[in-house]
């Protein structure tokens, strides 16, 4: 049985699953789902290796668990997490200066660098952040000694970059330069994802921050995946002629992440309806607001797999060890998808630490975790938010 096959079967499943879910009022309408709650459900973690149970559920309301477009398959890691570090509040992205990790928080509008010893301290401030709802500091990127972040300002989000100054430890911030203004901006549905594609170019994730049309509009900078140059030009070979447009059709994608062969791989948030994993296409339309999930429609891209929003929102995702990792806020789990079998996947830490907001391969071949539970939505435990190491490199 061939891939589509299975993708087409499941979601069959699925599709009944969600159904019952949104009978009984469970549609949130928001990709990034869960309401707050009181503390300590996320599980504590000793810092030490542990058996790495991963889940493999099947379609249906009556698992509990998650219901993907295909059995889920794959390899378990060989051992369990162990905390990088503890106490991180609202944290939003990590990336790599050099081997330092620096870490966004999304309401203070902090940059954070993390020693080897887990210590964090405040490298900068962005300054000018207005967080509010999803909105603030989100997603970070480095290149070539400069940090670019995708913030929140005034009725508008915005790309900045930094130069880093300074050696590990004492890192700095320099003054902020204008990459791309007038992203539109709402109290949700920002995107916010930036990374570096293999061919040098800056990529970003927008939302269609409310406004559904925008989305299919390709005058507009919301609901889409944009390429710029480092500098924020437009790259003479954009699909769109003088448009940073990529692709379209977009309701709030959360992020991005390349396999070695150069495909470009997106996660986003849907509706009450379907989550996805999508294959970019320059030029390629995705969607919404005329279809969520796998429509066949022509003219509109399928995703490669879909889940209901109660079980995934899918946020960060990294590509390693030969599959996408998809790090889910709702959904409260790691999933794992082959690059082999895109339509599969394999599930670890169902509602073990809480909501995870991102997942990230160190420069060593670390697969680093980060959890959201002190963002308003998440039910925190003592030591959140934290980076987990997963299993082995």
């Amino acid at each position: 049985m061939g891939p589509r096959l299975r993708t087409m079967l499941a979601t069959a499943a699925v599709l009944a699953s969600a159904s019952t879910a949104a009978a009984c009022g469970m549609g949130t309408g928001d990709g990034e789902g869960d309401r707050p709650a009181g503390p300590g459900t996320s599980a504590p973690v000793d810092g030490s290796p542990g058996a790495l149970a991963p889940t493999s559920s099947p379609a249906g309301p009556a698992s509990g668990r998650s219901s993907p477009s295909a059995a889920p398959t794959g390899t378990p890691a060989a051992s369990g997490p162990a905390v990088v570090v503890g106490g991180l509040e609202a944290p939003w992205s990590v990336a790599f200066h050099g081997t330092v990790p620096l870490i966004s928080e999304r309401d203070s509008g902090r940059v954070l660098e993390l020693a080897p010893d887990g210590r964090a301290r405040e490298v900068g401030t962005v300054p000018g952040v207005r967080h509010g709802g999803e909105g603030g500091l989100l997603g970070l990127a480095v290149r070539d000694g400069t940090l670019y972040a995708y913030s929140t300002g005034d009725g508008q989000n915005r790309i900045q970059r930094f130069t880093v100054a300074g050696e590990p430890g004492s890192l700095a911030l320099g003054e902020p330069r204008e990459v791309l203004g007038g992203i539109p901006a709402a109290g949700n549905h920002n995107g916010g994802r930036i990374a570096f594609g293999p061919d040098g170019m800056l990529y970003a994730t927008t939302g269609d921050a409310g406004n559904r049309p925008s989305a299919q509009d390709p005058g507009s900078l919301a609901g889409k995946v944009l390429r710029m140059t480092p500098e924020g030009g437009v790259p003479p070979d954009n699909p769109f002629p003088g448009s940073l447009v990529y692709s379209l059709g977009h309701r709030n994608p959360q992020g991005l992440a390349w396999a070695p062969d150069g495909t470009l791989y997106a996660s986003e948030f849907g509706q009450d309806t379907w989550d996805e994993l999508n294959v970019i296409e320059p030029a390629g339309n995705y969607g919404w607001p005329e279809v969520e999930g796998i429509a066949g429609r022509e003219g509109f891209v399928d995703p490669v797999q879909q889940w209901a929003p109660r079980e995934a929102s899918p946020s960060g995702i990294a590509v390693a060890r030969e599959a996408v990792w998809v790090a889910n806020l709702r959904g409260r789990r790691l999933r794992e998808v082959p690059l082999a079998d895109p339509g599969a996947a394999t599930e670890h830490w169902a509602g073990e630490f809480g909501r995870l907001r991102d997942v990230v391969r160190t420069p060593d071949g670390q697969l680093w975790v980060l959890t959201n539970n002190t963002d308003g939505r998440g039910r925190p435990g003592p030591d959140d938010d934290r980076v987990l190491r997963f299993g082995g490199r």
